[in-house]
Order: C-alpha cells, then structure tokens, then sequence
C-alpha cells in the first residue's frame, strides 16, 4: 500500500541518519587534538560541545520523533524566569529570590502523560532523575530549584503537573550569565537540547551581550525562539518593545515571538497575575494541540541543528588536518634526527675508526707481537708463511678483542643516540607545538638505561656471528686450520674485517691500523675462502645495521609517544559533507 511504503521509506531515512549521527559521534569522541596550534582550543570546545548537544538532543530526538517539545526557559540572572514558570502553571514550582544564582537545579514541569519521555536517560542523559512534587506554598530553601548540593547540578527534577500543556513540556534553566562556571555551562547544554527556547530578558537588559551571543546561536541554528520582554513599565512598552524587535529582525529573528510581560507586584506567594502571561500559555497550548505543527517545529529546529553540527565537524576536520600535518612534522624531524645518527654509526664502523687504540691493542695481542704486525706491514707477501707458523702455535683468547670491540661500539652508538636526542630535542623546542608537548621535560640525552641495552644489543651481535662462524664452518671441523683458531678467533677476526671493509665489502681500506684489517680476511680467507668471507662479512654488517636501527627507533619513541594520534581528517570532512544532505532534508 502507498501508505506503507511512505512510512516504510521514512523508518529506513530515519535509521540511516541515525546510523551517520552514531558514526559521526563515535569519531568526534575519538578525535585527539594534543598539539597547542592556532585555533586547536576553538576546536576541542567545539569538539565538546557537539558530543554533548548529539548525546542530549540530536540523537535522542532522531529516534524519537514524535516525542514531546521540549521548551527551555532561559535568560540572565534575575531576569524573572522562575517567576514566569510559576505563572504559567498558575502556582509556584520553582524557587524565585534574590540571592542569585537563584536557579541551580534544573527543572523540567511536564503532563502527567508526558512522563516516560522524560522519566528515563532519552534526553539529557548524563542529567540524572529527581522526582520532583508540587507544592502551593512558598517552597522551602532545600527544595526544587534550591539545593545547593554540588550534586544538583548533574541532576534533573521531574515535576509532574496537569497545567503544562500536553505535547510540551517546560525546563527552567540556570542563568546564561551565572556567576558560577557549573551554572553558566548547564544552562548552555540546556538550551542546546532545546526544541524551542522561551528567552526572558528586562527592560533595562535586553542588550546584554551574553544573552545577544546565544540568540545569534539560535538563529544560526534556525530554532524558534519567543523572547518574554519581563518588568516592562507601561510607559515605556511600546518604545522598548519597537527597539526589541528591530534588534531581533536585524539579527535574523524577525520571526521570533514576541511576549511583554508588565511591570506589576506579585501577591504573597511571589506569584504575577495569570492576565501578564495568559497570551504566551496560549501560544504553548497551541502548539501543544496541533500535532503536525509540534512535528514542523522539531524537525526545523533538529535540521538546523544537524546544519550547525556539520559546521562543526568541518571545523574539527580542520583542525584535525593541521595536526596532522603538524605531528607529521614533529615525527618526521625526530626520525630524521635518529636516522642521520643510524648512518653516523654505520660510517665509523666503516671507516676503520673502532680499529684504533684499545681494539687494535688487543687485536694486536691476540694475532701476536707488535713486531710480527709490523713485519706484516713491510710484507704481506710474506703473509702466507707467517700465518702457517700462527696456526702451528697457540692463539691468545680472543674474549679481549671482543670486549674491546663492545666497548668501543657501545661508546660510539651512545654518543650518536645523545646527538640525535639533542637535536630532536632542539627541533621540537623551536616549534611551539613540539615545545608544549615537552614541557618541562628534558629529552636531549638518551634514556637511562640506553647504554645498558645498547651493550646487550652488541653482545648479542657478537653472538649471531660466532653462530654465523659455527654454521659455516660445519664441514670444517677436522680442519687444523679451524680447530687451532676456534670460534671465538675466527669471530674476532670476522668482526675485525666488518669494521675494516667498504665500497661493498670487496676491498680493504687501505692505511687503517697498518696490516689489521689484512690479518682478519686472510685468516678468514685461509679457512672458509674469499667468497664466504665477503658473504659473512656482509651478513654481519646486515645484522649490525639492524640492531642499531632497531636501538635507536625505540629510543626515538620518546618524542613520538607524546604524538596522538586521532580520527583521520579526510574521514572527518566526509562526515561533514553528509551532515549537510541530511539537513538539507525537509
């Protein structure tokens, strides 16, 4: 049937825009705006902001549609909203006086079968429920809207009464201009969970700025407003009610309704005469009647809502954009820092660098005497028959070349990681967004127990290449070659060779600690022959380059760990554009 397929479209339009409004929630929550850029606090306000009006109006009110309008009474401190309230179910129910803030517990009057669309967490959901009753007398200090229990505040008192129109219902706010921060910022949830606002001001503070601001607010979210015009003095109503509506029609509420309430003394109970404030319950009434018209009204005021969300996401998107691009930034001259260090350590194990004073102490020690090296200086020819009588006698332990080399590399590695620290550290300070994220933190050293890990790191290298040595020389063994050298030696030679060989591990630098390097790979040489040694040496120099760059990546997390990262922007911006078509939908 016609009418089914209608109303088979509307419930399937209905949970798409539920399911964007959950997802669009779901990654404004996950956004992380840490870096301090311009406009980054504008942006996490707004962030705020529009999780709490999806959490307590939009999506609420996506899924329930025909529920009732919810109207917030709200204005400046003393402006008379409590009072009015009072006159509009025609005995008190809120706390009116003069010790401001008056108001600093929500309540919300509604039909009595109005109840379970508010009893329960639909609206307002962080907003816990007080059962409120009615009273006719004057209302004690520590009832209704009078609690000054810190915990009021984070609660909502449901006040049933049968002289609230059915189909509204009517929440008396705290005061927009609240001299208390809690006040000022429910009022502000408040009205943005509002279908329709009911705006009170005076006649001598309709200008105010801050009432101003939130009226623009409305506006821009196409929200129907009636502003009650409170203590006008008849002679001055018709001049102060013109400027009013000038003002109004200037701003974009040419459409707002209009309500003067007279300047006149209140009985006993502190309560206006029922004639000052019969043609606003009639207004309310009115709208209570026409179902279709409560429909028009929330749907208006949901889509101009939606359109001021995809504002905001787009705004967030924004910004979620500039920091990215930011903590690309920041990360990219961290790594840079850590990556040149990498490359540093590599060159000094290339160059022959760690082939100087203790190492080649001990390595000199270990293959023989000075004077043997230097005879080797003045004639590798005569290499081949000094290395015969080498292998004819006992070598030295090589456990001394091997610490020699530890020391020496932890030396070099911890000294570049220090660099890197300084120079990340230096970057970051240079920019005010790295500066923040370091505070009073002072990162340009390394780590406390980097030098320990950057030794067990090398140990564990020296390691892989006694195993490297053990799986090479497998069918070797019977060797007199191999067993007069052992593993330990052939291993402190390998490495001697790593440190020693460049332009691909195919020649030898020539000049570097004399014969040192021409010792390592003809020994080597001698026992596994040249291919296998240029192999070796070239695993080995794989693996060293690995271990420093893993050493000195999780010493850069030091910096990047203080970069969150959050929702993509791109994912952001889609959203917004959504948001838009859907509130573009009448």
């Amino acid at each position: 049937m016609p009418g089914n397929d209608t109303s088979s479209k509307a419930a399937d339009s209905s949970a798409a825009a539920v399911a964007l409004l959950e997802t669009v929630r779901s990654e404004l929550a996950a956004v992380k705006l840490g870096l301090e850029l311009p406009g980054t606090d504008k942006a996490r306000a707004a962030t705020k902001s529009a999780l709490a009006q999806l959490d307590d109006y939009i999506l609420p009110r996506y899924r329930s549609l025909d529920a009732p309008l919810l109207a917030v009474v709200g204005g400046s401190t003393g402006a008379g909203k409590s009072t009015l309230v009072n006159a509009l179910v025609g005995h008190p129910v809120t706390r009116a006086g003069a010790i401001r803030p008056t108001t600093r517990q929500p309540i919300l009057l509604h039909h009595p079968a109005d109840g379970l669309w508010f009893a329960d967490q639909r609206v307002l959901p962080n907003l816990s429920r007080i059962r409120g009753v009615k009273v006719d007398g004057p209302i004690p200090a520590n009832q209704a809207g009078a609690t000054p229990d810190a915990a009021a505040i984070s609660s909502l008192v449901l006040v049933e009464d049968s002289a609230v129109p059915q189909g509204v219902a009517l929440l008396d706010a705290p005061d927009v201009d609240s001299i208390s921060d809690d006040n000022r910022q429910l009022a502000g949830q408040l009205l943005a969970a509002a279908d329709l606002w009911v705006f009170v001001t005076t006649a001598n503070r309709y200008a105010d700025a801050v009432p101003w601001k939130l009226l623009l607010d409305a506006a821009s979210r196409d929200i129907m407003v009636a502003v009650i015009l409170d203590r006008v003095p008849p002679a001055a109503e018709a001049e102060v009610s013109e400027d009013l509506r000038s003002m109004l029609a200037k701003q974009g509420l040419a459409d707002a309704k209009l309500f003067v309430v007279p300047e006149v003394p209140l009985d006993n109970l502190g309560m206006l005469p029922a004639e000052t404030v019969a043609p606003l319950l009639d207004w309310l009434k009115t709208l209570a009647k026409d179902a279709a018209g409560r429909a028009d009204i929330a749907r208006r005021t949901l889509n101009g809502t939606v359109k001021a969300l995809s504002g905001t996401v787009e705004l967030v998107a924004q910004a979620a954009e500039a920091e990215d691009k930011a903590g690309q930034q920041l990360a990219e001259d961290v790594r840079s820092s850590y990556s040149d260090a990498v490359e540093r350590i590599l060159a000094a194990t290339k160059d022959g660098a760690l082939l100087r004073g203790e190492v080649l102490a001990r390595w000199q020690d270990f293959v023989g005497t000075g004077e043997f090296f230097r005879t080797l200086e003045q004639n590798v020819g005569r290499l081949r028959d000094r290395l015969g009588a080498f292998f004819r006698g006992q070598p030295a332990p090589a456990v001394k070349v091997e610490t020699a080399i530890e020391t020496g590399l932890q030396a070099v590695i911890v000294d570049e990681a220090s660099n890197a620290a300084e120079d990340a550290d230096q970057r970051w300070r240079q920019d005010p967004a790295g500066r923040h994220l370091l505070g009073t933190d002072d990162l340009s050293g390394v780590s406390a127990n980097f030098p320990e890990r950057a030794a067990a790191e090398i140990r564990a290298w020296q390691g892989s290449l006694m195993e490297l040595i053990s799986t090479e020389g497998q069918g070797k063994r019977n060797q007199a070659r191999w067993l007069s050298f052992g593993v330990n030696g052939l291993g402190a030679a390998l490495m001697i060779v790593v440190f020693s060989m460049t332009a691909g591990l195919t020649g030898l630098e020539i000049g570097v600690a004399g014969g040192t390097a021409v010792v390592g790979q003809r020994v080597l040489e001698a026992v596994f022959g040249e291919d296998a040694v240029r192999r070796l040496a070239q695993k080995a120099r794989e693996d060293l380059q690995t271990r420093c760059e893993a050493l000195l990546v999780a010493e850069q997390q030091r910096f990047l760990e203080r970069l969150r990262v959050g929702t993509p922007a791109a994912e952001l911006g889609k959203h917004a554009e959504a948001l838009q078509r859907l509130a573009a939908q009448a």
